[in-house]
């Protein structure tokens, strides 16, 4: 199975059904939160829900190599990040991530993705991972801009969000880049 050690105690792990109780509560929680950034939120009515969205990650992973893990402080569910479905044909991906609002602050996502874009530039071969956020999402940004991704650019009303359009920030980062921050 998928796992990665983080500096305190954190650890990645790939999603499994038998996590979506965990994961529903973290939602519950955050639901307002989230919704303010994430077109999923409302499609998660129940565990049910969460158990068919990692059952539909877990066939991705088989068939695609894109993922889904849950980030973890020993047993408890902190937060999620993956990537989502590869383009193998042009060796890039983009990156998606959410953390539980007592976790913010603490640099977990910014050391997640930095485990998450060492696999996707390593093992997976990739040269390009891109990360979309809302414009207003200061700290989302914050994680991009920390890891050096590059804003390419404002995607106007790029996404409807429940009952308005959003602005994108566009990120990336290349291989070549991302091995040259590294050393």
């Amino acid at each position: 199975m998928f796992a990665h050690s983080l500096p305190n105690g954190a650890e990645l792990r790939l999603l499994q059904p038998y996590h979506a109780q965990q994961i529903f509560n973290v939602i519950e929680r955050n639901r307002s939160r989230l919704r303010q950034w994430l077109p999923w939120v409302d499609n998660i009515r129940c565990v049910g829900d969460e158990e068919k969205f990692i059952c539909n990650s877990l066939g991705r992973f088989a068939s695609n190599g894109a993922f889904q893990c849950g980030i973890f402080m020993g047993d408890v569910f902190v937060g999620a990040i993956g990537l989502h479905p590869i383009d193998h044909a042009n060796r890039k991906v983009e990156l998606g991530y959410w953390l539980d609002s007592a976790h913010e602050g603490r640099w977990l996502m910014t050391s997640a993705c930095r485990s998450i874009i060492d696999h996707a530039f390593g093992a997976l071969g990739l040269n390009r991972v891109i990360l979309y956020c809302a414009v207003e999402n200061l700290r989302s940004r914050a994680v991009a801009e920390r890891l050096g991704f590059k804003l390419e650019g404002i995607a106007r009303q790029s996404e409807w969000l429940y009952d308005h359009f959003v602005d994108w920030a566009s990120y990336s980062m290349l291989a070549s880049e991302w091995k040259g921050r590294r050393e």
